[in-house]
């Protein structure tokens, strides 16, 4: 199983891939940076600079309907920031 679970496209991961070259995926929670950076390496074929990972915890929720009350939880994840070298790129948008 890859530790590279999916590529993270919003507006500011996008801003920070155009003005800094730093792209956001969601990685496994058991990850270690040098992980990270040999998966994107060997996935995107880029040398990578330097890598931040970030650990989201579980957020739950409780609301009070007309059924009553509801639970929900939104599932824990880790991120990871990869920042390449000068002159490499990922195209995301290149399978379309």
């Amino acid at each position: 199983m890859s530790i590279l679970i999916k590529p993270i496209i919003t507006e500011k991961a996008t801003d920070q891939s155009e003005l800094s070259n730093c792209f956001s995926f969601v990685v496994k929670k058991t990850a270690n940076k040098i992980q990270v950076k040999e998966a994107v390496e060997s996935a995107y074929g880029v040398s990578v600079r330097e890598v931040r990972t970030m650990n989201y915890p579980v957020k739950r929720k409780t609301k009070y309907t007309k059924q009553g009350l509801v639970e929900s939880m939104k599932g824990g994840y880790k991120k990871a920031i990869v920042q390449l070298a000068d002159g490499d790129n990922i195209d995301f948008y290149s399978n379309i």
